[in-house]
């Protein structure tokens, strides 16, 4: 009895700790949410976003471990978060001091806090690949054989944003001219590499990292196969190269190099990368019925209820 007692007076206890609560709670928890939020956003647009996945499942993994009794390894874990935010601090130095540049440098109305959640559908993307694939596919056809040089970088779950604002934003509809115009020698953005966003050309004349085993290229590639292969190897983009010398087709994605595509073979790859199939519902079967058949004039069976009916011929005079 003694033991109920002090479990509601526990309880009660909580409630009171915590009511009344005030408006000023509710705008404390609410800008909380949407800083942190907007922290995750922000961070995902660098390489930092795989660092920080990597840090919260060995958080998950030091809770369950000190749940478990397994000691050795959650001290190890403990110690590790001990000095966590100093090796935050330092592996993502360039990521916070770009940051907190690009915040000191903008106006309040166009800072990450204050954009807008809304987000495309799935639909809407896929439709916008389908149209983006068809253009590229043209666009690398075109250059292939005029032996015109290009870059193409495709985003996919690693975001680019520090690539992103080396190069020029455009922010345009993918077409096979303007990939044309990108990547014709004598324009001012053509030395670089285009990314795509949802379908969308988001940037042009973006600088790639290198890889980081250059030395182990074959030498006979040149400075856009090296740009595609280090960008795979720190992204899952999927990176498409035009040959200046060859015209020959690649493709770069982590960190290996396939050439010799066509135009039919490049659309099959870029569809299977980039518009996954849905599995299809499976096929109701059609419902019998049981009722009686027509006769060939079109009349009800006489039992039916619309026996008395009659529909007419083309011949029968109206």
């Amino acid at each position: 009895m003694n033991g109920k007692v002090d479990f509601l007076y526990t309880i009660g206890s909580t409630i009171r700790s915590i009511l009344p609560i005030e408006i000023w709670d509710v705008l404390d928890i609410a800008v909380l949410t949407i800083l942190i939020y907007k922290g995750v956003t922000l961070v995902k647009e660098t390489r930092a976003g795989g660092l920080i996945r990597g840090i919260v499942l060995i958080f998950v993994a030091y809770l369950v471990m000190d749940f478990v009794g397994m000691q050795a390894m959650a001290y190890i874990l403990k110690m590790v978060f001990d000095i966590g935010l100093l090796a935050i601090v330092v592996l993502f130095q360039p990521e916070l001091r770009r940051s907190l540049e690009k915040m000191g440098h903008s106006k309040v109305s166009k800072l990450h806090v204050f954009s807008s959640f809304s987000a495309e559908s799935a639909d809407v993307v896929a439709a916008k690949w389908n149209t983006a694939i068809e253009a590229i596919c043209d666009a690398c056809e075109d250059l292939s054989s005029t032996t015109t040089g290009a870059l193409i970088v495709i985003e996919q779950e690693s975001k680019l944003g520090e690539q992103i604002d080396t190069g020029t934003v455009l922010n345009a509809e993918p077409s096979k001219e303007l990939f044309g115009n990108i990547f014709y020698p004598k324009t001012p953005l053509h030395d670089g590499a285009v990314i795509m966003r949802d379908g969308i050309v988001l940037a042009a004349a973006c600088f790639l990292p290198k890889p980081q085993k250059e030395e182990t290229i074959n030498k006979a590639l040149g400075s856009r196969h090296r740009a595609a292969i280090g960008m795979s190897e720190n992204s899952d983009a999927v990176i498409i190269v035009v040959s200046e010398e060859t015209g020959t087709i690649s493709i770069a994605e982590n960190g290996e190099l396939t050439r010799g595509y066509t135009r039919d073979s490049l659309k099959k790859f870029l569809r299977t990368r980039l518009l996954p199939e849905k599995p299809q519902k499976p096929v109701k079967p059609p419902k019998t019925d049981n009722r009686p058949p027509d006769d060939e004039d079109g009349e009800k069976n006489e039992n039916g209820s619309f026996g008395i009916f009659r529909k007419k011929k083309f011949t029968d005079k109206i």
